[in-house]
């Protein structure tokens, strides 16, 4: 946490700078270069006024383009029919090799990406769109039989869906190695807070997305929800990261994403009707598992705190007793306490 990256001095900052702007611009013609191309190889009507509206740019740009890809040999030409943009039917654009796992692995990162709460930008479909237009037959049947077989529902994730400006905008701070300034709605505040954060890691975590940083003026490492944020943008000034960040030893053995300071053993003993059902997902990385005769499950963890686990523990009430810690226990029974006494008949507001 002591290790700092060095700044560069302002003379040596600018041209690297001035280089990685000049790579970006590169890349985003070579997308756009490319997405022209998966849209005249598709089975749509593109005409250039279409294209430059799909791609958000002008017709001048889809024309130098068109030029480009001529040039590199891609046979397109106006269709008269249909006063549209095709090419050749017999053309295809050199892509890798997939084999059917990996060609399936692309559908299932496709599903995933879509999943709401995983949806936080355009996800893995592009790539897939791209591989369908540029590859065989049986690659595309492929595609278009998976994507109708495999789908993921309900995963019950916190909804990313009104935040992914939010998310690109850590994306390209943590890529291009710079901070962030925004409003942020803290449970802990009154009011939400003006922060500005040197980030470490973009990291999804149980049912959400969350950064690592520090806050400027600050040098403990603390962890964000992305959600919570209620503006964002990126400074053009370098963040402060340490060299030797390790996101496994930030988080230690903490249940979720907030570690406590005391280090427990846990000890639960989950009844037969119970045992099958939670044995059979890894709930922690420390889990130990101990099958007994009469049907019932011991599972042994080491986690550091014990608020976030109390509220796992919940679920299970009815079908669990809590073996060890005893602090554990007791935080338990309150809660239950709690519970019972808030739906009570005589329970008053």
């Amino acid at each position: 946490m002591n290790s700092k990256k060095k700044k560069l001095p302002p003379d040596s900052s600018v041209p690297r700078r001035l280089d990685r702007d000049r790579r970006v611009r590169q890349n985003a013609r070579i997308a756009r270069v490319l997405g022209v191309l998966n849209l005249i190889q598709s089975r749509g009507r593109w005409n250039l006024k279409a294209i430059a509206s799909e791609l958000e740019c002008s017709t001048r740009t889809i024309q130098r383009d068109l030029e480009v890809l001529e040039f590199a040999g891609v046979p397109w030409y106006v269709d008269p029919a249909d006063k549209c943009y095709r090419v050749r039917a017999d053309y295809q654009f050199p892509t890798l090799m997939l084999t059917q796992d990996e060609t399936i692995g692309q559908v299932v990162a496709t599903a995933l990406s879509k999943a709401s709460g995983l949806d936080i930008s355009s996800g893995a479909s592009p790539t897939t769109r791209k591989l369908a237009a540029t590859g065989n037959g049986e690659i595309q049947q492929l595609i278009a039989d998976a994507a109708r077989m495999i789908e993921v529902f309900d995963l019950k994730l916190v909804d990313h869906s009104q935040h992914q400006v939010v998310v690109k905008t850590l994306q390209n701070a943590l890529l291009q190695g710079n901070k962030v300034s925004g409003r942020y709605d803290s449970p802990y505040e009154d009011e939400t807070v003006r922060l500005t954060i040197h980030p470490y890691r973009l990291c999804l975590v149980k049912q959400a997305w969350y950064v690592i940083g520090h806050i400027e003026g600050e040098t403990e490492a603390k962890t964000f929800r992305v959600a919570r944020f209620k503006s964002l943008r990126m400074l053009e000034e370098p963040a402060l990261v340490p060299d030797q960040f390790d996101l496994g030893e930030y988080f230690g053995n903490a249940w979720s994403v907030y570690r406590g300071e005391k280090s427990y053993q846990v000890k639960l003993r989950f009844e037969p009707q119970a045992a099958r059902i939670v044995a059979e997902t890894i709930w922690h990385h420390t889990q130990e598992v101990k099958q007994h005769q009469d049907g019932s499950v011991t599972l042994n963890f080491t986690v550091d705190g014990l608020d976030e686990i109390l509220h796992w523990v919940l679920a299970w009430s009815g079908k669990v007793k809590v073996e060890a810690p005893e602090t554990l226990r007791t935080m338990l029974l309150q809660e239950l306490n709690a519970a019972i006494s808030l739906n009570s008949t005589n329970h008053k507001h």
